[in-house]
């Protein structure tokens, strides 16, 4: 019965946005591609002021993501040793 009510909740929300169009950009109507930035003709040529930027360099994040992924790999194999 729980399972049922999330369900017609979660329905009844997400009707209720697509509804409103929220979570567009005004101006640019490309449906659920309005997301993505890269489908914003011009984009790259938007002024991003007061856009936070990192003076971390881009391997450090390429070095985290990898790390993250094969430290999860190895909880995983963990986990699926010790149910065994």
């Amino acid at each position: 019965m729980v399972t049922i009510l999330v369900v017609v909740a979660i329905l009844v929300c997400a009707l209720w946005i697509m509804g409103h169009r929220l979570g567009l950009v005004p101006g640019y109507d490309f449906g659920a591609g309005a997301y993505y930035y890269a489908d914003i003709p011009g984009y790259e040529n938007i002024e991003k002021e007061g856009v936070y930027r990192t003076g971390v360099p881009y391997w450090v994040h390429v070095v985290l993501f990898i790390g993250w992924g094969w430290l999860m790999y190895r909880l995983w194999v963990w986990i699926d040793k010790r149910k065994k």
